[in-house]
């Protein structure tokens, strides 16, 4: 899987935001957060296939 686009990005951090009360001023914190569930979640893919054998 290619890497994440700002699209899915930000809406894993908007998911984030609303799950943590929606508190002002903390934009950056969710946004890395969720960048890196997305990455996370692409490492754990079974079916990702290795960049090299």
């Amino acid at each position: 899987m290619p890497e994440p686009t700002d699209h899915d990005i930000r809406e894993r951090a908007h998911r984030l935001w609303e799950q943590a009360g929606k508190p002002e001023g903390r934009e950056d914190e969710f946004w890395h957060a969720a960048e890196q569930e997305l990455r996370n979640e692409d490492k754990s893919n079974p079916m990702r296939t290795p960049d090299t054998l």
